[in-house]
């Protein structure tokens, strides 16, 4: 019978986005600089999309591997540093749009320092920031309205309301860090804010219990 087709192949079916979003995954790195814990940043060179604009190590996802493997690789490949030295502390939230998925992954080197990273020609520069300045410095956010434009050819016909149908316009907020040297915004500000709001709310959490 043809429901019990339907409930062969629903139960051995892994479900997915039905957009079919392209997958990226990055990493967010911690470093200890002058025995303080900072957060490590690449600029993009010009040979790459974006150049000068601030990221994390990262990359799309190629083949079968996980977006685990693939933040690991793309930090391997663009600071020189060995797999092996990166310890993972877990997965963050991660950014999903109708094109792409970006994971995020946190990874802490604790035997690696700043001047002895080998930048690939991906990067044109690194730098950090200390986690206390982003625990105590709140982002900016503004917003921007997208709306949406239809190709002369849309058949307005087949759906209700026809031309005169209430299309939603998109409004995106968008975060912007105050700094003087760098820039800092877009997805990178938006991973390192939930950053560190997860590192806030756990902190509020082990103040609770020293009272």
């Amino acid at each position: 019978m043809m429901i019990d087709k339907i409930m062969e192949i629903m139960a051995g079916h892994q479900s997915d986005a039905i957009t079919k979003q392209k997958k990226y995954a990055v990493l967010l790195p911690l470093i200890k600089v002058d025995d303080a814990i900072h957060v490590l940043y690449e600029v993009r060179s010009r040979r790459v999309s974006q150049p000068g604009e601030t990221s994390f190590p990262g990359g799309a996802v190629e083949g079968e591997e996980s977006f685990l493997e693939a933040a690991t690789r793309e930090m391997e490949e663009e600071l020189g540093i060995d797999k092996s030295a990166i310890q993972v502390l877990g997965e963050m939230d991660y950014i999903v749009t109708q094109t792409h998925i970006i994971k995020c992954f946190v990874g802490w080197l604790p035997d690696s320092d700043v001047v002895d990273l080998k930048p690939n020609e991906e990067v044109a520069d690194i730098f950090t920031i200390p986690l206390d300045y982003l625990l105590n410095h709140e982002p900016k956010y503004y917003e921007v309205r997208l709306k949406m434009v239809r190709d002369d050819n849309f058949p307005f016909e087949l759906i209700s309301g026809g031309n005169q149908y209430k299309w939603r316009n998109i409004n995106q907020r968008i975060p912007f860090y105050d700094l003087t040297e760098h820039y800092l915004w877009g997805y990178t500000a938006h991973i390192t804010h939930r950053f560190s709001e997860l590192i806030k709310e756990e902190k509020g959490e082990i103040d609770k219990l020293q009272y």
